[in-house]
């Protein structure tokens, strides 16, 4: 009776290890859960190719200008010119300036006759500059729901030289100024600048200052 009972015992255990061995090599032979679960939470999803535009990084301007050019006690004149400017920063920029110019006669020449205070050639008038700006108060204009232009106001000061009537006198100038942006490259200029300096056209020493309102056209690069 007792091998009996022993023998039972012995096919028992047999068995459970049986159904063991044959549940552990199921879960290893299948997929693991972790497999699974990747499945279910990756999503087809087609990649695509993003452009990325180039950052603007114009620091060099060219300009031309036309403008008037009050010449004390020589009228008004026409006045045109260019500029080269480079932009050290956002705010700050150094820029170089050449115009030309043709004065008028004199009141004291037109109302005497036939006195000529200078000759033709001595009329003209060119300038050139080396100024330091600074831009500040940007912002935009408004001009329609569509239509939007960024914009500053700018103060330059420097100094250069003058030629007129056959000699060069050192000039100062200041100046102030307003930009419109009409693209990245390109911009409008409305300004206005002081050229101060001393000669001595009628005998005695004395200081001048020529008032000029321009409007320019400058190109980034």
């Amino acid at each position: 009776m007792e091998s009996r009972i022993q023998h039972l015992f012995l096919i028992l255990a047999l068995l459970g290890l049986t159904s063991i061995g044959s549940g552990t090599y199921a879960q290893d032979d299948g997929t693991s859960d972790d497999d699974e679960l990747e499945q279910i939470i990756t999503p087809d999803i087609e990649r695509r190719t993003i452009k990325e535009d180039d950052l603007d990084s114009e620091n060099f301007e060219a300009g031309i200008f036309y403008g008037l050019l009050s010449i004390e006690d020589f009228g008004t004149n026409p006045v045109i010119g260019i500029t080269f400017a480079y932009h050290i920063t956002e705010d700050f920029f150094v820029e170089a300036a050449y115009g030309v110019s043709e004065t008028e006669k004199t009141s004291y020449e037109i109302l005497s006759g036939g006195v000529e205070l200078l000759t033709d050639d001595e009329r003209d008038l060119s300038y050139y500059n080396l100024s330091l700006g600074y831009n500040f108060l940007h912002g935009q204009v408004f001009f329609s729901d569509k239509l939007t232009f960024n914009n500053h106001f700018y103060i330059i000061a420097g100094a250069g030289n003058t030629d007129f009537a056959a000699k060069d006198y050192f000039t100062i100038n200041l100046g102030a100024g307003l930009r419109f942006y009409a693209t990245d490259w390109m911009a409008l200029d409305i300004s206005m600048r002081g050229h101060t300096f001393e000669h001595e056209l009628f005998g005695e020493s004395k200081n001048v200052t020529n008032l000029e309102s321009r409007l320019g056209l400058s190109l980034f690069f």
